[in-house]
């Protein structure tokens, strides 16, 4: 009986739904601010709501009040994976873009939340 208490109130709590659905949020609007800068419409993206163990780790974490993603994007089948991690306000406004990925080096010179990682 107290198992079956335990595992109405497990199931029936809305806090996980409710963070997993800022977690996709936060994610998606990650998306969006990468798909812009690299302003390419065929890139491809490995990231928390799209994972792939074979390219790499991917997370989504609250930094206290602040979110980082990170995660791997390349522009066609023949480019490599390029590292990436970002970091967004509460509101999930970008604030930092640290990527590894020399072909973004003249975005970084015009965009101070833009950082190249060698």
């Amino acid at each position: 009986m107290i198992v079956a208490v335990m595992a109405f109130k497990w199931i029936t709590n809305p806090a996980p739904r409710e963070e997993r659905q800022l977690e996709v949020s936060v994610v998606e609007a990650s998306q969006q601010h990468l798909q812009r800068i690299l302003s390419d419409e065929c890139f491809q993206l490995v990231d928390p709501l799209s994972p792939d163990r074979k390219v790499g780790k991917t997370y989504v974490f609250d930094a206290g009040g602040d979110w980082e993603v990170s995660g791997y994007y390349r522009r066609c089948e023949n480019d490599r994976w390029h590292p990436y991690l970002m970091t967004l306000d509460a509101s999930h406004a970008m604030t930092h873009l640290k990527v590894q990925d020399a072909m973004l080096r003249e975005s970084a010179e015009q965009n101070e939340l833009l950082e190249i990682l060698p």
